[in-house]
């Protein structure tokens, strides 16, 4: 219940920044600063903890500094999630709009939630005396009806797939961080659907990713050789890119099959092989010199990669080349 809640006269870096927030919308005064540094409150809830209860007079507006709340109202005994609000939110009962009459819905912290808040009758009387803050409600008031429109339109024309789509661009972020139960419930489907299609389209997500840093790698490489330096290393290249070691190692092996030294020998042969195909460079220089060129530290090395990505040696090759010349 509300009434065990603790309320405490808000610090003035709060006010300061939920000021900073209305000011967006429009300038705030002197005297209107001054109204909210002594009437904004704060106080903390727990996780799962009710701000307040249906059939309830909700007493004040609220503004969420950090952490989650959701309304929720009640039919047959089953639950029903009508809105998720998080940081820079404002809160307060829809149905009892400034206090004018007993709440339809509750609502509860859905992680531990940090608020600033005003009693409903201070800020009657701030409407009164202060345009901008009426208009800047007007705004917000504009901005929370478009949304819910928009919401209970997909949600009644929408597959699960578009429900989907939807609340991930409109809440960037918030299918990580939120229960799936919870946006089940809000956009109106089996939990067990939604998690089916946020698993697709978290693995499209990650194959687009593999494939866009697969093909930054390729860039890379190609523009700096940088196959070509005997000292070339995972963490080296990594760091080049602006990859981590460890993601580095996940483009190689998930998107192009190899080890970290099989994809670099790959190109290591790759330039070999070009190398032997121009008759100019073969009259000047020996494979071996081509080996070490290319970034082979070792004939036996630069020998047993030739063979294992080509079939055959080096030797082996020059000389179908030179039969295919015949």
């Amino acid at each position: 219940m509300s009434k065990q809640l603790q309320y405490n006269k808000a610090e003035s870096e709060e006010v300061g920044y939920v000021l900073n927030v209305l000011s967006r919308v429009h300038a705030v005064d002197a005297k209107l600063k001054e109204e909210f540094e002594n009437h904004l409150l704060r106080l903390s809830i727990k996780k799962d903890q009710i701000l307040f209860n249906e059939n309830e007079v909700c007493e004040y507006i609220y503004f969420i500094v950090k952490g989650a709340l959701m309304g929720c109202t009640t039919h047959n005994k089953q639950k029903i999630t009508t809105y998720i609000s998080v940081e820079n939110d404002f809160v307060s009962s829809i149905s009892g709009l400034h206090g004018s009459g007993y709440s339809q819905e509750y609502v509860v912290a859905v992680e531990d939630t940090h608020l600033l808040a005003m009693r409903n009758d201070e800020l009657n009387r701030l409407f009164s005396h202060h345009f901008e803050l009426n208009y800047i409600f007007r705004v917000v008031l504009e901005k929370y009806y478009k949304d819910a429109q928009q919401r209970a339109h997909i949600i009644r024309v929408g597959n699960a797939k578009e429900r989907y789509l939807y609340f991930a661009k409109t809440n960037p972020g918030y299918l990580d961080r939120l229960p799936l139960a919870l946006v089940a419930s809000l956009l109106n489907v089996k939990a067990s659907t939604l998690l089916s299609i946020k698993k697709n389209f978290s693995e499209k997500d990650k194959n687009k990713e593999l494939e866009e840093w697969g093909q930054k790698l390729e860039l890379h490489i190609n523009k700096h050789q940088s196959f070509r330096h005997k000292d070339v290393r995972l963490q080296s290249l990594a760091k080049e890119i602006g990859l981590s070691s460890h993601k580095l190692s996940i483009v190689l092996n998930s998107y192009f099959n190899k080890s970290f030294i099989d994809y670099i020998n790959q190109y290591r042969v790759n330039w070999i092989k070009g190398s032997i195909r121009n008759p100019d460079i073969m009259q000047n220089f020996t494979l071996e010199a081509l080996a070490y060129s290319a970034g082979f530290s070792s004939r036996s090395a630069f020998y047993s990669s030739f063979k294992k990505l080509v079939g055959m040696s080096p030797v082996e090759y020059s000389k179908t080349l030179n039969k295919e010349k015949l």
